[in-house]
């Protein structure tokens, strides 16, 4: 069955990049479906895919953290390997797209006919056709939002041309304005017409392109002029196949379907140019026992003019939290003593990497694996049941899915944050969460 359209009403203001010609100020909202919800995978396949994919974006965080090279962020880190595809229409007459959501880029996308066939990324729906739409136009090398691109250039006919730069490859292509179609509204946005993609084998997961919730200009948040965005993940196994939801502007807030009080942290003001929203982690409790850690280890910091290591990313493109080698370590040893005896080794013929991950019984996680907190400052406390860090591996054997990372920089991921309703309020520079049952959003 074709996947229902999501529903949408477009944020409309006076400061936005965007020309809104249907809708009101009820904000919007979208439907959001796992890349792998299509794939009738096993548990145990997701998770394994997850690990994969969760491995590779670590690697390239670490690479553009300068681990090993020094170079700190100079750039804008974006996506490697994204995990929700939610769907949309473009153009007049109308044309179906999907697209990955990330909150660590910036560009919203779209691979079109133009592409050449044998350096485009294969994907589920037909390419865009921009001529067969009368609602397409060119962006002028002139115009200043061209210029809101990290790299662009001016072509033959004065166009701007741009590429993006990702964990998984590069995309070049134009930059134009089209009408985006949603269920209760239009809205003419900035976007790229990707005629060129040069990124890693099944990387877009069969979608059309990209939708940036980042920090920049020509991000979705950003072009709406939205003050606030929040989401809410489903379950990944077990979840009856409910959807999660993207909600920015007006409809974005905690509340519905949510449980437990609403906790709130200020954001870390992130490196110039960088997407990424960083958040004040300072400590982390398992069961009773809070670690013997300085909150210092997740600290952002300059370790020279405009070269930031560290910090701590609030990612939907990670599947799986990473830590800073001492934190890890000291998680690891924490719960080793207190599962002691409920302790199995790892699946012998494991080929995820997790040969030295901590594993119990699949049936006992919920018996014996102690709630994690994540303490932000300001007393937000974020805690995660079993279910939301260890994940089951083989039909016998669960095991913990929390990665150490690199030297400088943690990461926490969107399997860590299923089941609970996040809220991005940039107005006040501010992040909330709260326990939901995201299915019944």
């Amino acid at each position: 069955m074709a996947p229902t359209l999501f529903f949408l009403v477009l944020v409309c203001s006076s400061t936005a990049l965007i020309t809104c010609t249907n809708g009101g100020g009820a904000g919007l909202r979208m439907k959001l479906t796992h890349v792998d919800a299509k794939g009738n995978y096993t548990t145990e396949e997701l998770v394994r895919r997850a690990i994969a994919a969760g491995r590779h974006r670590l690697a390239f965080l670490d690479a553009m953290a300068g681990v090993g090279g020094g170079g700190g962020v100079g750039v804008p880190v974006h996506w490697a390997t994204l995990q929700y595809v939610a769907e949309y229409l473009i153009g007049d007459p109308p044309q179906r797209a999907e697209a990955l959501i990330d909150t660590g880029s910036d560009l919203v996308w779209t691979q079109c006919s133009t592409c050449l066939r044998k350096v485009c990324a294969k994907q589920t729906l037909p390419y865009y056709n921009a001529s067969a739409s009368s609602t397409f136009a060119p962006v002028p090398c002139t115009e200043k939002i061209c210029a809101a691109n990290y790299f662009h250039f001016c072509d033959l006919d004065g166009g701007c041309s741009l590429i993006a730069g990702y964990g998984a490859g590069t995309v070049v292509g134009s930059l134009g304005t089209e009408v985006f179609a949603f269920q209760s509204g239009t809205a003419e946005l900035a976007f790229g017409c990707v005629t060129f993609t040069i990124i890693t084998q099944g990387a877009l997961q069969g979608s059309s392109g990209l939708i940036g919730l980042g920090r920049g200009r020509l991000s979705l948040v950003s072009q709406t002029g939205a003050k606030k965005f929040s989401y809410c993940l489903t379950r990944y196994f077990h979840n009856n196949g409910a959807s999660g939801h993207l909600f920015v502007g007006a409809s974005a807030g905690l509340g519905a379907a949510g449980h437990g009080a609403v906790m709130t942290t200020p954001f870390v003001k992130g490196p110039k140019g960088n997407p990424f929203y960083y958040l004040p982690l300072v400590g982390l409790t398992v069961g009773k026992t809070r670690l013997p850690i300085p909150s210092t280890l997740f600290d952002l910091r300059e370790i020279a003019p405009g070269i930031m290591v560290g910090g701590v990313i609030i990612d939907s493109g990670s599947p799986f939290t990473s830590l800073v080698r001492d934190a890890y370590d000291a998680l690891a040893a924490e719960l080793t003593a207190q599962l002691n005896n409920s302790l199995v080794p790892p699946p012998g013929d494991d080929d995820t990497g997790m040969d030295s991950a901590l594993c119990v019984a699949r049936r006992d996680v919920d018996k014996v694996v102690p709630t994690l907190v994540f303490h932000f400052r300001g007393g937000a406390d974020m805690a995660l049941p079993p279910e939301n860090y260890w994940a089951p591996v083989d039909k016998a054997t669960a095991c913990m899915v929390i990665a150490a990372g690199g030297r400088y920089r943690s990461v926490i991921g969107n399997f860590q944050q299923q089941n609970m309703h996040v809220l991005y309020d940039l107005a006040n520079g501010e992040f909330s969460f709260q326990a939901a049952d995201c299915s019944a959003l």
